[in-house]
């Protein structure tokens, strides 16, 4: 009685494991955002969306310098020709973009109207940045999300760049790809369960046996498990 005791706390203990909810920065499955246009559209300039919703990503072998402009229209990043990235930390989105929700603290006197303090990150040509334009900034469902389980535009963005000066834009939607079933999924998770749970009554049902057939001299070989 105590094995099965034992066994039926197991089970209780998975199926009230919940599910692991998804990381601020891994995006949300239920959106797409992606990327339409680049203007100008130049050769060896490219942006796409990573993790659903989550980041920008900028490759720039253009051989041309690009700037990325914040959310006041300020200089939030750029990637030079030469492969250089650097961010500007005079910049808000500079720590805006560290959260999903733009929930950081901006540090006092940081607008956008200072110059910029240039920050080198990397030298690879290519940028991923978090960009609040790009993706829905709230928990709550969209308000044009009627029915879950459809496919719904929520809107179109635009992300300001400059191209050696030249004035241009990331220009991209965002996605509701709808959902069958928001809920969480038990079936597989109880099967799951009972199958670990029938596990381990066996081995200690088997375990008693050969206890008792020990301290009975009794025992016999037995290959099984």
């Amino acid at each position: 009685m105590r094995n099965m005791h034992a066994a039926a706390a197991i089970a209780a203990a998975l199926l009230a494991t919940p599910a692991t909810p998804a990381l601020a920065h891994e995006g949300n499955p239920d959106f797409r955002s992606e990327v339409e246009a680049i203007d100008p559209d130049i050769p060896g300039l490219e942006v796409e969306v990573t993790n659903f919703d989550d980041s920008l990503r900028m490759v720039n072998n253009s051989g041309k310098d690009v700037l990325v402009k914040g959310y006041e229209g300020e200089p939030y990043a750029r990637v030079l020709a030469d492969g250089s990235v650097e961010l500007n930390r005079n910049s808000p989105a500079y720590y805006l973009n560290d959260d999903r929700f733009g929930e950081a603290k901006v540090p006092e006197g940081v607008d956008g109207t200072g110059s910029p303090d240039w920050e080198l990150v990397d030298e690879s040509s290519m940028l991923q940045w978090h960009d609040h334009r790009a993706h829905w900034m709230s928990t709550a469902l969209p308000p044009q999300v009627e029915d879950e389980s459809e496919e719904t535009k929520i809107f179109d963005y635009s992300v300001p760049i400059e191209v050696d000066g030249e004035n241009g834009s990331i220009e991209g939607t965002l996605t509701w790809v709808g959902r069958e079933d928001s809920g969480f999924p038990v079936l597989p998770v109880v099967v799951g369960a009972l199958a670990i749970a029938a596990i381990v009554v066996t081995a200690l049902v088997r375990r008693r046996r050969w206890a008792v057939e020990d301290a009975t001299g009794k025992r016999e070989d037995d290959s099984g498990w």
